[in-house]
């Protein structure tokens, strides 16, 4: 399963949503929407956009675990 840990990243060093949001250019919505892992299809456009506007690599704001098999 992939995961977003943006929430986490942005917590950690103090920056808002609103404040990515101004950084990247990209609406308040959509980075609401990262931000609570509530996305299903992955914008590599958005994601270099975050990943420019923190100064980070794709894995600081992902993260892939193996599903448990069932």
């Amino acid at each position: 399963m992939v995961k977003l840990t943006i929430k986490e990243y942005l917590s950690a060093r103090g920056i808002s949503r609103y404040e990515l949001s101004k950084r990247t250019e990209i609406g308040f919505q959509t980075i609401d929407r990262y931000y609570k892992n509530r996305v299903i299809r992955y914008d590599s456009y958005v994601l270099d956009r975050i990943c420019e506007a923190l100064d980070c690599n794709v894995c600081d704001i992902l993260t892939f675990t193996k599903d448990s098999e069932k």
